[in-house]
């Protein structure tokens, strides 16, 4: 998050894959005006639920609870930042860059990936360990 701090104040980001809300919820915490978020596992979407209300973020926030590129195929919101943390070892993140690539849906796309994954070019990956972040900008 601190690598886009200049560009949150204001966007609207969205999370997908976002589990627990951490990265969208750490968002609004600094600035974003609207999160929107979509994860499909049932328990997730509860737990991200509660965090939402939780923080009394109920207002800034819609969640989706379907399969992440049914929704960037179908209805798109209007994202500044988009956040993707899929699973490891399934192609998801490479999948979400080609995606970005072929049609960006946002201004800024940030990857979260395994740090042996390598993922089309175009972006700027940074290395922490078994984990890398590649962050795309139009």
């Amino acid at each position: 998050m601190n690598i886009l701090q200049a560009d949150v104040p204001g966007a609207r980001v969205i999370d997908l894959f976002a589990g627990t809300g951490a990265l969208g919820l750490e968002a609004l915490s600094r600035g974003a005006v609207h999160a929107d978020f979509v994860e499909q596992d049932p328990e997730a979407t509860r737990v991200l639920i509660g965090n939402i209300e939780a923080l009394g973020a109920a207002g800034h926030c819609t969640v989706h609870r379907a399969d992440v590129f049914r929704v960037l195929d179908e209805c798109r919101p209007p994202s500044d930042i988009a956040f993707a943390d899929p699973p490891y070892r399934k192609d998801l993140a490479v999948r979400v860059a080609e995606c970005w690539l072929a049609s960006p849906f946002a201004a800024i796309l940030g990857v979260e990936h395994e740090s042996i994954t390598t993922l089309p070019e175009g972006g700027d990956t940074r290395r922490y360990g078994d984990t890398a972040i590649t962050i795309y900008r139009r």
